[in-house]
């Protein structure tokens, strides 16, 4: 949980990890030796079809674990460019392992990677790579 206790109030209400979001996933992220990570498990509320997690929820999860890499190093920055690679669908009540880290940084610039893993068998179901545009 990224919150005032750190000094960034302004994400309290992220959709992804802010608390005081009433309709967010309200994950929290942590850092790991060179990791960021979460976990979470998508509820009824954020439903595509069939009964499974929509695309955008797990695509936003992935966003932020990569951002929280840097975010909780007290490291503005925007996600610049982003490509996902969705590899399983996730049923709704699927617990879900986050995790992301910075692969280069360039400047203003850094490289991002996250996976997404089925808790259960570690069975990859997305995967993303993104640059983000760090803010000075």
């Amino acid at each position: 949980m990224v919150s005032e206790e750190r000094g960034r109030p302004d994400a309290n209400h992220c959709f992804v990890c802010g608390p005081d979001n009433p309709h967010g996933l309200r994950i929290e992220f942590r850092l790991e030796d060179e990791l960021c990570r979460a976990s979470f498990v998508p509820g009824d509320a954020y439903v595509g079809y069939d009964k499974m997690t929509h695309g955008g929820i797990i695509f936003s999860a992935l966003d932020d674990v990569m951002a929280n890499w840097l975010f909780l190093q007290g490291i503005r920055a925007h996600t610049a460019k982003c490509e996902i690679r969705y590899r399983q669908p996730v049923p709704i009540g699927t617990r879900i392992e986050l995790t992301g880290r910075c692969t280069k940084r360039k400047g203003r610039v850094a490289v991002m990677t996250g996976e997404a893993r089925r808790a259960s068998d570690d069975v990859i179901v997305a995967d993303a790579q993104a640059s983000f545009m760090i803010v000075e």
